[in-house]
């Protein structure tokens, strides 16, 4: 099929945009392996400190040269997610040995659960944490003994700081080993009614807090189509994940098997053997759109507009939200997974997943399968699911149909003609919105704008019957350089509740939402932030504002607003308790939200 023409456009936009950066990213890489096998040039006593504890594995470090895989592992027992690498690194050790090579955990990185801090100060870490997961897997590695690298990350920050790290380290060959999602709980749509129930002070706190204990109540992925679950959908569209990998539940034969097949893979690729394939050569301009296209077809986590530029600039690739933009038109919804829908990840894998996907967006014209992968030349692969047959892993073709045309339908007859993401510009600045899950009527809103500082004062309006017309919520100084960025996920059921009451309401902010978040209409990641004296911070309650998805424009219709003095906030509070202190150098020196709010990149 002939690629897609607003496909090739974007992607030589963006080759043409990142020619001088990307050239002299590859020239760095090229000479970092040209260099050879790293441990070749330890000294003795370098290579005695790296294999003083390996055991059998000693002389097979010293002596031969088979390749030696370096682990980088996010396990923790605080994501249910992450929980599963405990038994990841045994296994790769095993998997290696069988194979005549070695394999050490070259490091740990830090891994939080949005889950647990989501509302909580704890969140104003949670983006800055993507650069210390890539500060933290950098020093792993740079012991440079390593001939490939195993990546074990699944969530949130984790999977985008560990892609930043494995650009850096370009030259060395990387495979991600995900661990899957837990099984089905309670319904998605039962879970977010009971929110709703208790923030309208129906029930009690006793019985929200069954309903979410029985929502998250096992070890793996949680089941809403979020930003952990859209991380893995990308690391296949990508190329980095052995095909259809993602969606595959922990601690089962057809896991473990995944996990065996990885680290052969992981061996074969190296530049020990015949089929060298670096992590500089998978991560291209056209991995990237092909990223952005399952995320449009998806409707996946809006938090990878933010992450998607950071990734790229590590590997020498300039992403601007002019390209999600422009990728979203063309893209076909072809998924309706919660908060898009009422199925879960379970459900959407069961109805045919990312192979069925990947095989209708590839007869669209709307992949590139010209790109180099982990597996080989081409995306085609990914077209194909694994089995286990007699115990022996095999991929066979994926289905041609969708199993269930109420979760996943063919990119020729889909949910929305678009991805359902746009981008908005006007004279309150430059974000973002997902209108996937947002009904054609709340497409566009104006109302008068109230204007808070934090979300506790949006609930404490609301809990006091504060909000009685139309209005645009603007929460402002909740950018990356004011307090983290943290995600304002916890608004969405005190929204919706004013919705459902047939107000119209929306959302401005120079924050974020979870990739949870869904039917409220939230123009996010606005920038320049407040902070940084952004148009934000020259609204004023009263003012008339206007969001428009449908022609993506975001301004404030006062007359005398450009010539406003910008307000200013006390931000001092933000600097101390519960680590943020640590993080002082990062909002001092953090980057706009457009470009991915990194500190390392």
């Amino acid at each position: 099929m002939t690629l897609n023409d607003t496909i090739a456009r974007v992607t030589a936009r963006i080759e043409d945009r990142s020619a001088d950066m990307r050239a002299t990213y590859l020239d760095r890489m090229a000479r970092a392996a040209d260099e050879g096998p790293r441990r070749a040039h330890l000294t003795c006593g370098n290579q005695a400190h790296a294999y003083a504890a390996m055991g059998a594995d000693k002389d097979s470090l010293a002596t031969e040269r088979a390749p030696n895989i370096g682990i980088i592992t996010a396990y923790n027992d605080m994501l249910s997610a992450h929980q599963p690498f405990e038994r990841f690194p045994d296994l790769i050790r095993t998997a290696a040995r069988n194979n005549g090579a070695t394999a050490q955990v070259a490091g740990g990185v830090p891994a939080m659960c949005d889950g647990v801090t989501q509302g909580q100060v704890g969140m104003e870490l949670s983006l800055f944490s993507r650069d210390v997961i890539a500060l933290a897997a950098g020093i792993g590695l740079s012991h440079n003994v390593f001939d490939a690298a195993v990546y074990l990350g699944v969530c949130d920050k984790i999977v985008p700081g560990l892609i930043i790290a494995a650009a850096t380290f370009g030259y060395i060959p990387g495979i991600f080993l995900p661990a899957g999602p837990m099984p089905s709980g309670i319904p998605n749509d039962e879970k977010a009614k009971v929110r709703q129930q208790f923030a309208e002070g129906h029930i009690g706190r006793d019985e929200l807090m069954k309903a979410e204990m029985a929502s998250y109540h096992a070890a793996g992925t949680c089941t809403f189509y979020g930003t952990a679950n859209t991380n893995q959908m990308l690391m296949e569209f990508m190329g980095l994940h052995l095909p259809g990998t993602s969606f595959v539940q922990p601690n089962t034969p057809l896991r473990d098997a995944l996990t065996d097949a990885g680290t052969k893979r992981a061996l074969e690729i190296t530049a020990l053997g015949n089929d060298y394939r670096p992590v500089c050569d998978v991560l291209d301009a056209k991995a990237f759109v092909n990223g952005i296209v399952g995320l449009m077809a998806t409707g996946g986590s809006t938090n990878l507009v933010l992450h998607l530029p950071a990734m790229a600039r590590a590997a020498g690739i300039a992403l601007e939200v002019e390209d999600f933009n422009d990728i979203s038109a063309v893209t076909p919804l072809m998924a309706k997974v919660y908060p898009n829908g009422l199925a879960d990840v379970n459900h959407f894998h069961a109805a045919g997943g990312l192979q069925y996907m990947i095989g209708s967006l590839l007869d669209a014209g709307l992949l590139h399968d010209d790109v180099k992968t982990v597996v080989g030349e081409g995306l085609s692969p990914y077209a194909q699911e694994p089995v286990l047959a007699d115990g022996k892993l095999t991929w066979r073709d994926g289905p041609k149909e969708s199993q269930n045309d109420r979760i996943l339908r063919p990119a020729s007859d889909p949910f929305q003609a678009s991805g359902g993401l746009k981008e908005l510009t006007g004279n309150l600045g430059t974000g973002m919105i997902k209108v996937s899950a947002v009904a054609p009527e709340r497409h566009v809103i104006e109302a008068k704008a109230r204007v808070f500082q934090d979300q506790e004062s949006v609930k404490t309006a609301f809990k006091n019957g504060e909000i009685t017309e139309d209005t645009i919520f603007v929460v402002r100084f909740q950018g990356p350089k004011s307090n983290g960025m943290p995600e304002l996920h916890g608004l969405t059921p005190t929204l919706a509740v004013l919705q459902d009451r047939g107000l119209k309401v929306a959302l401005v902010t120079d924050g974020r939402m979870s990739g949870a978040s869904g039917k409220v209409p939230a123009a996010i990641h606005v920038s320049p932030e407040a902070a940084n004296g952004g148009p934000l911070a020259r609204v004023r309650d009263g003012d008339i504002l206007r969001l428009d998805a449908t022609s993506g424009t975001l301004d404030c219709l006062a007359e005398d607003f450009d010539q406003r003095t910008p307000a200013t906030a006390d931000l001092t509070g933000n600097g101390h308790g519960v680590g943020r202190e640590l993080f002082a150098a990062f909002r001092e020196n953090v980057g706009l939200a457009s470009n991915g709010a990194a500190v390392v990149v």
